[in-house]
């Protein structure tokens, strides 16, 4: 398991010298996550362990700052978030086929069939053809499958994992094909989707109930933490909130729904692949709310250490952590070493077109050593897994 060292970055009379105003004498800065093996350490592709499950983590809106401002505000200045102890690094481009800046929903597509496609477009490309995803191709080999996200399950990014139509805003034809798919984890939100227009909150145009559907497909469903919990195996399709959520009594955090999908998969013989989304860095980035930024960023790096200690005792498991965009264009100008008064400032309430981190670990994970195009990363986790028929264009 990775801990928190006990031993201080820095301490009394040298901390408080070098970092005048920043601690008193006798306490340290903060402590940080014990770090992974150096990439020096891991072994050759040769010699690795093979991949058999794949953890993939998107933090969306996710830039370089975002993560910066959650690093200060939780472990300060000297040490690592816990994305940030991952031993192979690298960058992404993020753009469209048609735009610099991406939306969520031509990026995720990226991320998840290795095409390109225009802004909007889930699963499918600009001819109007879909495209498998990954893992739609993880399935037909065998491999446990899942999506987790604070958004509803319907929005850009686990959409693009799960479904295949021409506009994002399409979330209840979205919703219909995950209740009739064959993933075998979905948490998040997005409840206004599955129930019928005749309730209350519904989103629905129609009478359909795919809460039933999803059921007749195999599905246990789940509305709050308790019960996601009680359930120890098999299907589950948990919808904690109508929109998204928010951190009410009963709803599970990212970390809670992290574990329960690793739990949910790992026997699989064959292995499994997860999809985990950080959605709300972004909101907070069109928002320009550093506040939401920092909560919403140290909630998916402490997602990101179940998936790490997960992957730490299991040793054959590839965790890939990286962004879809980044958003607002946010840059720090002044703060404490404490990360609790930066000062942020903004270049947009939008996207921007800047490259985003890519982070790896377990085996596999030197192929994600430099520069890359987003279309690139599931072409090399489906080179490390031989995956058949992917990347693949399917039908209109």
């Amino acid at each position: 398991m990775l801990r928190k060292m006990s031993t201080p970055i820095l301490t009394g009379i040298f901390a408080c010298g070098l970092l005048a105003g920043a601690c008193q004498s006798g306490k340290t800065l903060h402590s940080a996550p014990a770090p992974l093996a150096s990439p020096d350490a891991l072994a050759t592709p040769s010699t690795q362990p093979r991949v058999k499950n794949v953890i993939f983590m998107i933090g969306d809106g996710m830039g370089i700052t975002q993560m910066t401002a959650g690093r200060l505000r939780e472990f300060g200045p000297n040490s690592k978030s816990r994305i940030e102890s991952m031993p192979v690094t690298g960058l992404a481009h993020t753009h469209s086929i048609d735009d610099l800046i991406t939306d969520s929903a031509a990026s995720a597509t990226a991320l998840a069939t290795g095409y390109k496609t225009r802004n909007g477009m889930i699963g499918m490309l600009p001819d109007m053809t879909s495209a498998k995803t990954l893992l739609e191709a993880a399935a037909e080999a065998g491999k446990k499958t899942g999506v987790v996200a604070t958004s509803s399950v319907t929005h850009a990014t686990p959409a693009s994992f799960t479904a295949h139509v021409a506009l994002r805003k399409m979330e209840p034809q979205i919703a219909e094909q995950q209740a009739s798919g064959n993933v075998d984890v979905i948490l998040g939100a997005g409840l206004q989707f599955f129930q019928p227009m005749s309730t209350e909150g519904s989103d629905r145009r129609d009478n359909r109930d795919l809460l039933a559907e999803a059921r007749e497909n195999g599905f246990q469903v789940v509305r709050s933490a308790d019960e996601m919990a009680a359930i120890t195996d098999g299907r589950i399709l948990g919808l904690f909130a109508p929109k998204y959520l928010s951190g009410l009594a009963g709803e599970p955090s990212l970390t809670e729904m992290t574990n329960k999908a690793i739990s949910l998969v790992k026997d699989d013989p064959d292995g499994f692949f997860l999809m985990i989304e950080g959605s709300q860095i972004d909101w907070g980035g069109h928002d320009n709310d550093p506040e939401y930024v920092i909560r919403e960023m140290i909630a998916f790096d402490k997602a990101v250490q179940a998936a790490l200690d997960f992957a730490e005792a299991d040793g054959q498991t590839l965790v890939v952590v990286t962004a879809d965009h980044e958003t607002g264009g946010m840059s720090i100008t002044k703060g404490s070493f404490g990360g609790d008064s930066l000062e942020v400032k903004w270049t947009t309430g939008k996207h921007t077109g800047t490259p985003v981190g890519v982070f790896a670990y377990g085996p596999g994970s030197l192929r994600f050593t430099g520069v890359f195009d987003n279309t690139e990363l599931p072409r090399i986790i489906d080179d490390l897994w031989q995956l058949p028929d992917f990347p693949q264009v399917l039908s209109e």
